[in-house]
């Protein structure tokens, strides 16, 4: 992965996963290094953020790296009719690494072959997300000690959820049964679907949450994207679709653990925070290790143990 952009999970292998899973439990041991300290990377935000974005940076900062971009496309030449190759070229003769956020899907393919410095997807769209998938298979390795063999459920927007997408192609190499509760119209796409068939691997598909509460070791809890809906009106009739409450959890298994890649809205009540099965915000400060493991292997940088 050295050198190389990450815009896909379909970018690396079982392997490389594993290896940057492993270098992240090093970088949660000793998270700061300056091993950074002659780089500066790029971040590029052309879509909201929170968790990524300051992930990414508080990541970088903790290992001595410079941080430079954006996150609002509007105080950007963008705004004044800047093309995104424009925007790659120019921000490539400041940086070592770009970490790109943009609505459009492909954007990042597209800057990461225009780009002659690395380019890291931090979200393109409703299409990937491949970072927030290994900070996911990292949280859910550290609360299940293993990721073969898991029940895992993805419950919400599965159309749209790009970090759903990623994580069902990540998970195909762990032998996962996959349990998947959405709206009709917000079912996972046969895109996605035909990586869980070439594996041979069980899915099973539901409209209600409860029913599938007590079969699984992972909630993967998603929101219902606002944003991601052309029609309002649509949007309206299936954005309460599913909120998981405290008592909900009573006859779960033991090791069970509710994940979500947040913002919440509603879906999850407060209630949940306090239950020992709610794991999202340890799940988002997993986000800053597995981030860095990312930046130092792709800038070539070895860790100190």
């Amino acid at each position: 992965m050295k050198n190389k952009s990450l815009v896909s999970i379909h970018d690396i292998t079982k392997d490389d996963y594993e290896k940057i899973l492993n270098l992240a439990e090093k970088f949660e041991a000793n998270p700061r290094q300056k091993i950074l300290d002659n780089f500066v990377v790029a971040t590029l935000f052309f879509e909201p953020s929170t968790r990524t974005r300051l992930s990414f940076e508080s990541a970088a900062s903790q290992l001595g790296a410079r941080v430079i971009g954006f996150s609002d496309a509007s105080t950007s030449s963008v705004k004044k009719g800047e093309s995104l190759k424009d925007t790659i070229l120019t921000v490539s003769n400041y940086s070592d690494v770009i970490i790109m956020r943009h609505p459009r899907e492909g954007s990042a393919r597209y800057a990461s072959e225009v780009s002659p410095v690395p380019v890291i997807n931090a979200g393109d769209g409703a299409n990937q997300h491949p970072t927030q998938c290994l900070l996911d298979l990292y949280s859910i390795r550290k609360t299940q000690k293993s990721l073969e063999n898991l029940h895992i459920a993805f419950i919400g927007d599965l159309k749209y959820g790009r970090t759903v997408h990623s994580l069902v192609i990540a998970l195909t190499h762990y032998n996962t049964t996959f349990h998947l509760v959405s709206p009709v119209e917000l079912k996972l796409p046969s895109s996605v679907k035909r990586f869980i068939k070439e594996k041979n691997l069980e899915y099973h598909q539901y409209t209600e949450l409860e029913e599938v509460i007590p079969k699984v070791d992972i909630l993967y809890m998603t929101r219902i994207q606002q944003e991601r809906f052309a029609d309002s009106l649509d949007y309206e009739r299936v954005k309460n679709a599913y909120i998981l409450k405290n008592k909900m959890l009573e006859n779960a298994k033991k090791n069970l653990r509710v994940l979500h890649p947040l913002p919440r809205v509603n879906e999850i009540t407060e209630d949940v925070d306090s239950n020992p099965k709610a794991y999202y915000f340890n799940q988002a400060k997993n986000g800053v290790f597995v981030r860095q493991a990312i930046l130092a292997t792709i800038l070539g940088v070895n860790i100190s143990n």
